[in-house]
């Protein structure tokens, strides 16, 4: 069987993974095995997310009947229900729904009676809470489909330190990433020196390590130093694997939706006030603006550097009318030709202006000249894709050093 939840959380406080590796331990107790805990992030774009909109799915044995009582049990004491925002939803499915159901979730918007209507025709076990909504997430985590998977050991604070500042050691989180990168990655920006990995909202979780492999998490994490976590737990993830991108064409981007998208550089990018990066992304007759916000940091200068004819490939999510860049991919660049006085045909030496309309004088030899000299200086940005840093990486977005897009847009 396969257990969900969603929804249990509230800016204030507590975390969906953390119940989950709670209920990992009380199915347990009473003789179900977890095979195995799975983190799902959703579609970033959903406005009604606490902040990194994911659900957990539980694959377990044992009695279902009992899964379920457990799983609503857990909910009922560790939810936070006071939040208004909070509207938790329990599954328990034997027999899997069709993945079409986590794809909507991830990419697109469902509603609470497209849940329903899958768990109804799998013949699951559910339970919304308030006004069910976490019930979407919930169908989404049992339906989950993961043929490219991450992994994130996650570790929780005692509960009488929530809320209070964490201790961790900064530099043995840059040593676990000096370690075990390219393994592991995103504990730590290294060329902003800022930590990525330990959240700074008043919930349970201490810190997370995201890898490849199980066994490269639990690495890194040997290498961290911190106050004594309460518990621990592994979770497969989909994390990092650009699962939330469709191939996209300018023209027909659909608001709140993640796209690669491909077309040519319009116009040159502008900044605007405080420091935030547009550009102009045309393709044939349509257009639409793409922005690299402060918290991108350096990537910006990426994105200053591109002309007007530039070839590019970006990804990001369709917000607004623009799209929010998380990398962007220059397959070709322009011919960027710039003018500058010709050299001296007699001595070699640069020309200077002879005025206004009076063409080029050598000022060694006197030699004159009518046209300027046409050349093309070096770009400061080469083909290849770049991105943003880990601090303004979203958990969805696929780092570089796990590859570039599987399926860019042809």
């Amino acid at each position: 069987m396969r257990i969900g939840i969603d929804d249990t959380d509230s800016p204030a406080g507590m975390c969906t993974t953390y119940l989950g590796a709670v209920l990992i331990r009380r199915l347990g107790d009473i003789g179900i095995r977890v095979r195995e805990a799975r983190l799902v992030r959703l579609n970033p774009n959903v406005i009604y997310k606490t902040r990194g909109n994911a659900a957990i799915c539980l694959e377990a044995e044992g009695d279902a009947g009992r899964a379920f009582s457990v799983a609503c049990a857990c909910v009922e004491e560790l939810a936070e229900f006071a939040a208004e925002g909070t509207n938790p939803g329990v599954v328990v499915a034997e027999c899997i729904p069709p993945p079409d159901f986590y794809y909507a979730a991830l990419r697109s918007f469902c509603t609470i009676d497209d849940a329903c209507r899958v768990l109804e025709d799998a013949g699951a076990r559910y339970r919304g809470y308030k006004n069910r909504r976490g019930l979407i997430g919930a169908t989404a985590a049992v339906a989950s489909d993961l043929p490219d998977r991450t992994y994130e050991l996650l570790a929780y604070r005692k509960q009488d330190r929530w809320g209070t500042p964490r201790q961790v050691e900064k530099v043995s989180l840059f040593r676990a990433e000096a370690a075990t990168y390219p393994h592991t990655w995103d504990s730590v920006d290294r060329e902003n020196g800022v930590v990525v990995c330990v959240p700074h909202t008043p919930d349970p979780v201490l810190f997370g390590i995201r890898g490849e492999s199980p066994a490269w998490v639990m690495r890194a994490r040997e290498y961290v130093v911190s106050e004594e976590p309460a518990c621990e737990a592994v979770y497969v993830t989909n994390q990092g694997t650009d699962a939330h991108l469709l191939a996209g064409s300018i023209g027909d981007l659909v608001e709140g939706h993640s796209y690669l998208a491909r077309g040519r550089i319009a116009a040159e990018p502008v900044t605007g006030i405080g420091g935030h990066v547009s550009v102009l992304l045309e393709d044939r007759e349509d257009a639409v603006r793409c922005m690299a916000y402060e918290p991108t940091k350096q990537f910006r200068s990426i994105v200053r550097q591109l002309l007007p004819g530039d070839e590019v490939i970006v990804a990001g999510s369709f917000k607004g009318g623009s799209i929010n860049l998380e990398k962007i991919g220059i397959r070709s660049l322009a011919d960027a030709a710039a003018l500058r006085p010709p050299l001296c045909a007699t001595c070699g030496k640069r020309m200077t202006s002879a005025g206004k309309e009076k063409g080029y004088k050598c000022r060694t030899c006197s030699a004159r000249a009518d046209e300027p000299e046409r050349f093309f200086p070096p770009r400061g940005v080469q083909p290849g894709w770049y991105e943003v840093p880990p601090t303004a990486r979203r958990h969805l977005a696929k780092p570089l050093v796990r590859g570039a897009p599987d399926n860019p847009v042809a």
